[in-house]
């Protein structure tokens, strides 16, 4: 296995929740494997307080999060993605950036939980069903043999985890 350490990128439109969600949660399940970062076409500039609270409870990492944009991992200074994934449906339906060095890409759409009215419980619940989706997709993500696998196969393998329990997108939908 290599050392090397591959930085991701979860793209959503506000930045508040579902791409918090999967940056928390990779930089927690990936062992250092993985560096994850999160941004927003349109970022509302603050966290949704139920994701905060959700990845807190479960001791996953907070520190340094926050809602920003895309644009700053599109510059020279940015770092370099190997991977950049989508997870709002409107954020894949947009023109991003052209990404330094060119990473792979893939859409990994799931419901909005920040989007749920009604109690505490029902809130949490959304957000809880939300990182579960993200986790299971992060899990199938690492278990990749990246090393070891020529582009065109690790391109089609990284648009079928995007169809996993809970996908917004449907199944004959190209990332």
């Amino acid at each position: 296995m290599s050392d090397r350490v591959f930085n991701v990128l979860f793209l959503c439109t506000g930045n508040s929740a579902r791409s918090i969600l999967a940056e928390s949660a990779l930089n927690k399940l990936g062992n250092g494997r993985f560096r994850a970062f999160s941004a927003g076409s349109f970022p509302k500039g603050a966290i949704n307080p139920d994701a905060i609270r959700l990845l807190e409870r479960i001791e996953y990492p907070t520190a340094g999060l926050r809602s920003k944009s895309w644009d700053e991992f599109s510059g020279p200074d940015a770092p370099l993605m190997d991977f950049v994934f989508t997870v709002c449906d409107d954020a894949a339906g947009e023109v991003c950036p052209v990404w330094p060095g060119h990473p792979m890409t893939a859409h990994w759409g799931i419901e909005d939980p920040s989007q749920v009215q009604g109690s505490d419980i029902e809130r949490e619940r959304a957000f809880v069903t939300a990182l579960r989706y993200l986790e299971n997709r992060i899990r199938l993500f690492i278990s990749l043999p990246i090393d070891k696998l020529e582009a065109t196969t690790l391109t089609a393998k990284l648009r079928e985890i995007g169809h996993a329990e809970g996908s917004t997108a449907r199944r004959g939908d190209a990332a």
